[in-house]
């Protein structure tokens, strides 16, 4: 793979970063780490959605709202999905 030509001052001399500057970047990159709340959180919604559509499922849409029909599905589908979206910000 070919390397790309380092930058250089108009005098010709090589840029050169900081060592903080280096730092700054490479945290930048990687991101702060998920609060510790994050992975359990993640984890209960997509099993309480689980759960949810299992149990429409189980009870004809009966429960576990009555009276809201196949709203259920939706529910617990809307309640994993917020739970698999966490996943996309997790580190």
């Amino acid at each position: 793979m070919p390397v790309s030509k380092k930058r250089k001052h108009k005098d010709g001399t090589p840029v050169t970063r900081s060592k903080q500057e280096e730092e700054a970047i490479e945290a930048a990159a990687l991101g702060e780490p998920s609060p510790t709340w994050w992975a359990p959180t993640m984890v209960t919604l997509m099993i309480v959605g689980l759960v949810l559509v299992l149990i429409t499922y189980l009870t004809s849409a009966d429960y576990p709202v009555p009276g809201i029909g196949n709203w259920n599905l939706a529910i617990g589908f809307g309640i994993a999905m917020v739970g698999f979206l966490m996943t996309l910000r997790w580190r």
